[in-house]
């Protein structure tokens, strides 16, 4: 037993499962357009300082609102994730996530086919037993152009997906 009531190693494996959720469920809303499901993965009070932007979530959400729709589609990939907790305070967390982001667009422009690399360095906080983001730094690291010339049209019949709530992912679960 400790200051945790438990076990600390499984409390803290089970943080860091929480606090990487919600960086994916994160990509899912920003793919997605489901901005409803970005604003639940931030604190009312959380700031974002996200490439040109930085304010507050409202402020945030409304940038990316405007933003997103530019895009035929956009999509989030997400690899090395490092959670670092507080040694003093079990509830605030630093997390470093590194990824990949995929925009595309029906206009030919670089601006609108190209493929980013970036980090997400969000400092997180548990408040009434949830991990958000309290605090997000999104730092670029690389921009490459994705040659609208080399992309490959989805073929006719197959299920594309969908940047709204008709997505496969938000459909019903079977009965069992």
């Amino acid at each position: 037993m400790n200051a945790f009531g438990g076990d600390v190693e499984l409390r803290r494996l089970l943080d860091r499962r929480a606090i990487h959720d919600v960086v994916l469920r994160y990509c899912r809303g920003i793919d997605r357009m489901d901005l409803d499901a970005v604003r639940e993965c931030y604190h009312p009070d959380a700031t974002d300082e996200h490439g040109s932007f930085s304010g507050n979530v409202d402020e945030y959400l409304a940038w990316i609102g405007r933003l997103l729709p530019r895009y035929t589609s956009t999509m989030h990939l997400t690899g090395n994730h490092l959670v670092d907790f507080h040694h003093d305070t079990p509830d605030v967390a630093r997390s470093e996530t590194y990824g990949m982001a995929f925009h595309r667009s029906a206009d030919p422009s670089p601006r609108g086919n190209l493929v980013t690399g970036f980090r997400y360095i969000d400092d997180f906080a548990r408040r009434d037993g949830a991990w958000r983001i309290a605090r997000r730094v999104a730092t670029t690291e690389w921009i490459k152009v994705d040659d609208v010339a080399t992309q490959w049209p989805i073929p006719e019949g197959m299920r594309a997906g969908r940047r709204d709530r008709q997505d496969a992912v938000y459909a019903p679960f079977p009965p069992t």
